[in-house]
C-alpha cells in the first residue's frame, strides 16, 4: 500500500473534520467530515486561509502554543486546532474542527441573562423643583419619572425608586448592547422635557456589569454613577471590571447656587490641618497658573490654621516664571523638589493635592504612598483612575478652576483680609488662564470668586503682566494660526512647529484664538515639548465635546476644554487620530 493511501486512510480515520495544508496555505487532503465545515464539493487545493480567513501566522502561533482559534462557516461556530510536526514537510499543519455551535449557544445565553444594574440619578433635582412654582412641581416630577420607567420598561428591566430623585434598574445583559448602540438616548429624552428652571432636566446613570452576583454589580453601578456625578452629570458611565465606558456628558456642568458645600469641606480641611503637623501641598506636573495659585491659597488655609506647609514643586516654566519669583523671594513660602518631599514625608503626614485627581499627572507621585491622609481639589472632571481612598475629596466639573474652588474654601476660613496680595493674584490668574479671560466655563461663582480676590487685594494689571510672553514665542504662536487647517465639519486642526518647552500652554493659546474665526466649533492643535513629546490641546464652543475626544486618547478635561499626551505619536499621527474620533462622536 502507498503511503499516500496509507495517510488518507488515517485522515479518514479521524472523528472529527480535519485536513491537511501544506505551506502555500493549500489544502492537500480532507477526510469526508470536513463537508460540515464547507460547503464545497472538493477543497483539494484551494486556500485554506481564504475559505476560513484565518491569518497564517494566527495559525502558527496557536499551534506553537498550543491554543484554539474560532471561526464561523456554514451557519456553525468551529474550534481550530492546528498541529504542525516537524517531521513533516516546514509550513505543513494538520487542522482540526471541533463544532461548538451548542456549546457557543450555552455560553451566549448565559452571558445575555446576567443582571446589570442601571443606577439612575436626576442630576440637581432639589433645585430644580426649588425653582418650579408649586403648581406644577408634581407634573414636572411625574413627568420625569414616566419618562425613566418607559426606559426601563424598554428594556424589560425591574425598577425601584430608592429616593425622589434616585432609581435602581435591573435588567439582563442581553439588552446593554441595544442602550450603548444608542448612545442612551434617554439622556436626550428627558433634555427635553420644559421645567421653570434655567437649566434642563438631565441625569446621571452608572451600569453596573460582570460583577460576580448582584451585589458586587450594584457596587459596580454605584462607582460608575459616582464617576458620572464627579465628571459634571447629564452623561451614563458603564465600568466592567477591567473597562469603563462614558456616553453623553454634551451638556455643560450646572452650576450650583448653594454654597453649603464649600462651608462643609472647609470644615473637614481644617480639621485634617488640625490633626497633622507635617503638610504637603502638590499641583501637576509641569504646573500652571492655576495649579501654581490654588497651592499658594491652599498654603494660607494651613497658615491660619497655625501650620507651615510645603509646596512641593520641581520644575518652573516659563509662563510661571514671573509669580513664581516673587513667591520665592518671599522667606515665608517653603517650596521643596519631589526628592525632599520623599524623604520628609511619613504616615503621620497630610498631603493636599490641587487641580488634579489623577496620580500619573501628579509632580511626586510617590508620595500617595508615604503620607497617610490625602485631601483632593478639583475641577476636572472625574477620570476612572482617580487617586482611590482620599480622606477628603472635593472634585466640583462645575467650577472653573481649583484656583475658584480654593478661593471659596478661604471665605469660610477666617478673617476677611486672610489672603496676601501675591496670593489673590496667583488665585485670579488661574481663574483667569483656566476661563480664557473669563469667556469659558465661567458661572456667577466665578465672578463672585474673582469679586473676593480683587477686595483682597489683587490686582488685575499685576495679573496681566504674569502671561506675558517674549517674542520667539508670539512669533511661533503667530505662525501656528496662521498653517491652521479648516475642515467642513466645523474643525479647525494645526501643527506648532518645532519643540518648544511652553508647548501645551501655546498649543491653547493657538487653540483659543481658533475659536474665534467663524464657523469653527473646536480648535485641536498640537506640537511637541522640550522633551521631544507630542502634546495636544483642544477647545470647543460647546457642540463638540473635547474632553470625552482627549479622554479617548489618555487625557481628559472639560466638555470646551481639554488635552492629552502621546509621547508615542508624532503631531501629525495625533491629529489624524483626532479627526477620527470626532468622525466617530457624529
Amino acid at each position: 500500500m502507498s503511503d499516500r493511501s496509507l495517510g488518507d486512510k488515517l485522515i479518514e480515520s479521524v472523528p472529527v473534520p480535519m485536513c491537511v495544508i501544506d505551506e502555500k496555505g493549500k489544502v492537500t487532503h480532507a477526510n469526508h467530515l470536513i463537508g460540515s465545515v464547507f460547503l464545497y464539493d472538493e477543497i483539494i487545493g484551494i486556500d485554506f486561509f481564504q475559505l476560513t480567513g484565518i491569518k497564517y501566522a494566527e495559525l502558527a502561533v496557536a499551534s506553537d502554543a498550543g491554543k484554539f482559534l474560532t471561526t464561523k462557516k456554514n451557519g456553525k461556530i468551529f474550534r481550530v486546532l492546528a498541529n504542525r510536526e516537524y517531521d513533516m514537510k516546514e509550513g505543513h499543519f494538520f487542522v482540526f474542527f471541533n463544532d461548538i455551535t451548542e456549546l457557543e449557544s450555552v455560553r451566549t445565553a448565559y452571558n445575555d441573562e446576567k443582571v446589570c444594574v442601571a443606577v439612575v440619578r436626576i442630576d440637581n433635582y432639589d433645585e430644580m423643583i426649588a425653582s418650579t412654582p408649586p403648581d406644577m412641581r408634581m407634573q414636572l416630577s411625574s413627568q420625569i419619572d414616566k419618562t425613566i420607567r418607559k426606559w426601563a420598561a424598554n428594556l424589560n428591566a425591574s425598577l425601584i425608586n430608592n429616593k425622589e430623585d434616585e432609581y435602581n434598574i435591573y435588567f439582563h445583559h442581553y439588552y446593554l448592547d441595544k442602550i450603548t448602540s444608542g448612545k442612551f438616548a434617554i439622556l436626550d429624552e428627558v433634555r427635553q422635557i420644559e421645567t421653570e428652571a434655567d437649566f434642563p432636566v438631565s441625569l446621571s446613570i452608572g451600569v453596573g456589569v460582570g460583577g460576580d452576583n448582584i451585589r458586587e454589580t450594584e457596587e459596580e453601578g454605584d462607582a460608575a454613577l459616582e464617576l458620572a456625578l464627579g465628571r459634571g452629570g447629564d452623561q451614563a458611565v458603564v465600568k466592567q471590571k477591567n473597562q469603563t465606558d462614558y456616553y453623553g456628558g454634551r451638556m455643560q456642568t450646572v452650576e450650583k447656587s448653594n454654597k453649603g458645600k464649600s462651608r462643609v469641606i472647609t470644615h473637614l480641611l481644617k480639621q485634617l490641618i488640625d490633626e497633622t503637623e507635617q503638610i504637603f501641598i502638590m499641583g501637576h506636573s509641569n504646573p500652571d497658573t492655576d495649579a501654581f495659585g490654588s497651592a499658594l491659597g491652599m498654603f494660607r488655609v494651613c497658615k491660619t490654621c497655625g501650620r507651615d506647609p510645603y509646596i512641593v514643586l520641581n520644575e518652573v516654566s516659563e509662563s510661571l516664571q514671573v509669580v513664581y519669583q516673587q513667591a520665592a523671594e518671599n522667606p515665608e513660602y517653603t517650596f521643596i523638589n519631589s526628592e525632599r518631599a520623599i524623604q520628609l514625608a511619613d504616615e503621620n503626614s497630610l498631603l493636599i493635592i490641587v487641580d488634579t485627581h489623577r496620580p500619573s499627572y501628579l509632580e511626586c507621585r510617590e508620595l500617595l504612598e508615604l503620607v497617610g491622609k490625602i485631601a483632593i481639589i478639583d475641577h476636572h472632571r472625574k477620570a476612572a483612575d482617580a487617586i482611590p481612598n482620599a480622606d477628603l475629596h472635593y472634585i466640583e466639573a462645575y467650577a472653573s478652576s481649583a484656583s475658584e474652588l480654593v478661593a471659596e474654601i478661604l471665605q469660610y476660613t477666617g478673617p476677611k483680609r486672610v489672603l496676601r496680595k501675591l496670593e489673590a493674584e496667583a488665585l485670579l490668574g488661574g481663574i483667569f488662564i483656566d476661563t480664557n479671560r473669563f469667556a469659558v466655563k465661567t458661572g456667577v461663582r466665578t465672578f463672585e470668586a474673582a469679586a473676593w480676590l480683587r477686595r483682597c487685594g489683587a490686582d488685575t494689571t499685576e495679573v496681566k503682566r504674569f502671561f506675558q510672553t517674549d517674542m520667539d514665542i508670539f512669533r511661533v504662536r503667530a505662525k501656528g494660526i496662521a498653517s491652521a487647517v479648516f475642515h467642513s465639519n466645523g474643525v479647525a486642526t494645526s501643527i506648532c512647529e518645532g519643540e518648544n518647552q511652553e508647548a501645551q500652554i501655546i498649543n491653547s493659546q493657538i487653540a483659543d484664538e481658533l475659536l474665534n474665526i467663524k464657523g469653527v466649533k473646536a480648535a485641536f492643535v498640537a506640537g511637541r515639548n522640550a522633551e521631544g513629546k507630542t502634546v495636544v490641546s483642544a477647545r470647543s464652543l460647546g457642540a463638540i465635546n473635547v474632553q470625552v475626544i482627549m479622554e479617548k486618547m489618555g487625557g481628559g478635561g472639560h466638555l470646551t476644554t481639554a488635552g492629552a499626551q502621546l509621547p508615542d505619536k508624532s503631531p501629525e499621527e495625533v491629529l489624524d487620530m483626532v479627526k477620527e474620533l470626532v468622525n466617530e462622536r457624529k
